[in-house]
């Protein structure tokens, strides 16, 4: 049996471009020659299905040049793309072209379907005489076995487990992407970005303690050229690009790929030309991710709530937290007193979405339910002895939808609900109950919370502090403010939470190592 390449190899090899073995056999086409390699943002796959995912790159030699063009022309491009089951191109199985259309910065998103489930694949493109690194990605597992002799095996493997990892929150002016090169080196099978994938601010716009170590480009986004161009320069970062290229991605955004705690259509600085501003930022980001057709943006609208399914081992429900949300009570910010938060006609999902989401768990037949969102759903009480203060942007701040749509977890009969979430920038891990104030009341879920990759610069661990902040409140178990993401390895008894650190970023070549470790077993809703 031929020895493949070890992952390693294969890490060095993506990251370092279109060079070495990855130039033989390539069986591609000659085309008209760019002076500079069009590859300069990297490559990417995402919304993995049992039998095909999303292939993507954007074309841009000059990533920062004017207008968002990111040096190309105004012309379209086509580009040839590969698909091989081994990492030397010496077994491919598809191949194609796809128009890279200078109306959408040159992108390119390849949505396949046909192949084999529960199947590792290597993709890369060539364009104009120039090819891309190559990147691993996979099919999920087939929903059901297939029948005759080799059900026992397809059962088996349909349930084989999940490593997964999880991030979010990274400011480039405030610390390097380390995190996202550990997190390449675990070689999960599967990653989640729950959001603040980029932020809008100008440059030193929003400062982290102790100062930046690179700054935006030009000033804050508002037109489609600024946010193409800041997409840009986060998707230059080599660590992000190699996060992107060992493993398929499942994405979902938050307010900073937009602007600060925005809300439905509502801005923080009531801008009138935010339907226009929100719809730059929408196709910006479609342009610069993994998505599929269906998250097309429509104006300032786009579909980013949907449901991925990983065999019959995991459903994802991945939400939108933003679109249609009302505004934030007692005029945002961490506040105590506020009875608007309360309030029961005030939603965070909408209606619609969540029916959608209480639908998705009903019907939904996986072992774990895997609902990814962006912000802290547990309760947070700020203040340390009497009385409380809560952030309204959070669920604190729609506190009757959270217990109408924590009792809907509980009433769907789905089994192992576990939120994963962003946005705090400090890790997490909690029980969810219906009351939170009520030691007594049902747990119904979990909730695992990833710290950021950068945003707030170096983390610290304060013991003292946190466990103050654990005692007010108890259904947390851990809190920590140092940088990092969260692996889970999810098998049909017990989903395995890694909570990984790194001490720095203002500096690159951190170690990650493990700041706390929680197994949730299968079958109940709670913390190990």
């Amino acid at each position: 049996m031929e020895q493949t390449p070890s992952r390693r190899v294969f890490l060095s090899v993506a990251a370092a471009g279109a060079g070495g073995l990855l130039l033989t056999g390539a069986g591609l086409a000659p085309a008209r020659a760019l002076r500079r390699d069009p590859f300069a943002l990297g490559i990417a796959s995402g919304d993995p299905s049992q039998d095909g995912f999303v292939l993507w790159t954007r074309l841009a030699p000059d990533p920062l040049g004017s207008q968002g063009r990111g040096g190309m022309p105004a012309r379209n491009v086509d580009v040839e793309w590969q698909l091989a089951t081994d990492e030397r191109f010496t077994k491919v199985v598809r191949t194609g072209v796809e128009t890279a259309r200078w109306e959408r910065a040159h992108s390119v998103h390849v949505e396949l379907e046909g192949l084999d489930p529960g199947r590792e694949y290597f993709y890369r493109f060539r364009a104009e005489g120039h090819l891309s690194p190559a990147g691993r990605t996979r099919t999920a597992p087939a929903a059901q076995p297939s029948s005759g002799s080799s059900a026992v095996s397809s059962a088996a493997s349909s349930m084989s487990p999940l490593t997964l990892a999880v991030a979010a929150c990274a400011h480039y002016e405030h610390g390097y992407y380390t995190a996202y090169r550990r997190l390449a080196e675990q070689e999960p099978d599967l990653v989640v970005h729950l959001g603040d994938y980029m932020y809008e601010y100008a440059p030193q716009g929003y400062t982290a303690l102790g100062g930046g170590v690179r700054e935006h480009t030009e000033g804050k986004c508002a037109t489609l050229a600024d946010y193409r161009t800041r997409h840009a320069q986060y998707k230059s970062d080599a660590d992000l690009q190699a996060a992107h290229a060992v493993a398929p991605w499942l994405v979902a955004f938050d307010d900073h790929e937009i602007e600060n705690n925005w809300a439905g259509g509502v801005s923080s600085t009531d801008a009138p030309e935010f339907a226009r501003r929100r719809a730059n930022a929408f196709q910006a980001y479609y342009e610069n991710m993994p998505l599929r057709r269906a998250s097309v943006p429509n104006g300032a609208s786009i579909r980013i709530h949907r449901r991925v399914d990983w065999g019959p081992l995991a459903r994802f429900h991945l939400l939108d937290t933003r679109q249609f949300r009302d505004d934030q009570a007692c005029e945002d910010g961490l506040r105590a007193g506020c009875d608007d938060r309360l309030a029961t006609r005030r939603t965070l999902l909408g209606e619609d979405q969540r029916r959608w989401l209480l639908d998705g768990l009903a019907s939904s037949g996986a072992r774990w339910n895997l609902v990814a969102q962006q912000i802290l759903m547990a309760q947070r009480d700020y203040k340390v002895g009497p009385g409380s203060e809560v952030n309204m942007d959070s669920w604190d701040g729609y506190a009757a939808e959270r217990t109408r749509l924590l009792t809907g977890f509980r009433d769907s009969g789905a089994a192992n609900p576990v939120v994963l979430t962003g946005d705090m920038h400090m890790h997490h891990a909690a029980d969810l109950r219906l009351d939170f104030d009520d030691p007594d009341s049902p747990r119904v879920a979990v909730e695992l919370v990833t710290s950021s990759v950068a945003s707030d610069g170096d983390g610290y661990r304060d013991e003292g502090r946190m466990a103050e902040a654990i005692a007010e409140n108890p259904h947390i178990s851990y809190l920590d403010q140092r940088r990092g993401y969260i692996v889970c390895r999810v098998t049909p008894e017990e989903l395995h939470a890694d909570f990984r650190t790194l001490d720095y970023i203002s500096r690159r070549g951190a170690p990650a190592k493990s700041g706390a470790r929680f197994t949730v077993p299968a079958g109940q809703s709670t913390l190990t």
